[in-house]
């Protein structure tokens, strides 16, 4: 019995100091300086609703010192569409923004059958998504260097922050696709147009006009707006290009480092070869103007 009893101990203690011995050679094994690994980090919460989620992606190598980060908001009329739209043009801006994480955010969008949410919730949810991407900058080892993006609805918010909040994040330029610029004008575009600012503002640019203004970009622009770069196709029948011409004329008359290319014969949403082209132009502005 005593060598049977002495046996099995010999075994648990070298398999244990054989596990010990192995444990401490992977440890040692671990290069601290090596490079961090890419990171999808997907419906990441900011607030009590669904809707109130982003998705992150964290590029391999990344660092505090060397890693920008552009965030990314969606379009669809403040009434519909997702953060997944950022997955389209996500290879495009990998290509042209190589050094970059993404941030593609939801935000609430207004109901037309309980009236819920209406502007400006969906600014407000920019406002608290961007307070808790400031928060984990650190845990995801980036940089507080920051770009806003967005196509139509998004680009308006995007524009929205930037010119409004900008210290909520220290923007440091925006992107923006055929974006809404200026409410008010939008409002008598067409009757869709009229019909669908009428519920989201809660009235008409005559009957609330505090809320037009304090939600239009154009507002808030002056000599310490920061560098924007927008795109507008000729044949938009979404939101017409007098938005963006109405943008850079206020642009202009505060001397604003800017650039405004429009896009011949496209409309509200560009071909592949078009976005591929001008994602590239906008990363060479952003170079251009740190």
């Amino acid at each position: 019995m005593k060598s049977t009893y002495h046996f099995f101990r010999f075994i648990l203690l070298f398999t244990t100091g054989s596990f010990l011995l192995f444990s401490c050679s992977r440890e040692d094994d671990i290069d601290p300086n090596a490079p961090l690994p890419a990171l999808e980090l997907l419906d990441q919460s900011y607030g009590n609703d669904p809707r109130q989620s982003f998705d992150v992606y964290l590029p391999a190598g990344r660092s505090r010192e060397q890693t920008p980060l552009l965030i990314y908001i969606h379009g669809g009329a403040w009434i519909d569409g997702s953060k997944e739209e950022f997955l389209q043009f996500k290879p495009l801006m990998e290509q042209s923004f190589p050094d970059y994480a993404f941030v593609a955010i939801n935000y609430r969008l207004y109901d037309f059958i309980s009236q819920d949410n209406p502007f400006p919730a969906q600014e407000n949810d920019v406002i608290v998504s961007m307070e808790k991407i400031l928060s984990e900058l650190e845990n995801w080892n980036i940089s507080d260097q920051i770009i806003l993006a967005g196509g139509s609805a998004g680009g308006h918010l995007a524009l929205l922050h930037g010119y409004k909040h900008q210290p909520i994040g220290n923007i440091q330029g925006i992107i923006a696709f055929f974006p809404p610029t200026n409410l008010s004008t939008l409002y008598d575009f067409n009757f869709l147009t009229q019909s669908g600012l009428n519920e989201i503002l809660e009235g008409s640019p005559t009957t609330n006009p505090e809320r037009y203004q304090s939600s239009s970009p154009v507002s808030f622009v002056d000599e310490h707006t920061i560098p924007t770069i927008f795109f507008h196709g000729t044949e938009d029948t979404v939101v017409p290009i007098s938005q963006s011409e109405e943008l850079e004329e206020k642009l202009i008359q505060f001397n604003v480092p800017h650039q405004f290319i429009t896009v011949p014969g496209q409309g509200h949403g560009f071909d592949p070869g078009t976005y591929a082209n001008l994602i590239e132009e906008a990363a060479q502005f952003i170079r251009d103007n740190p």
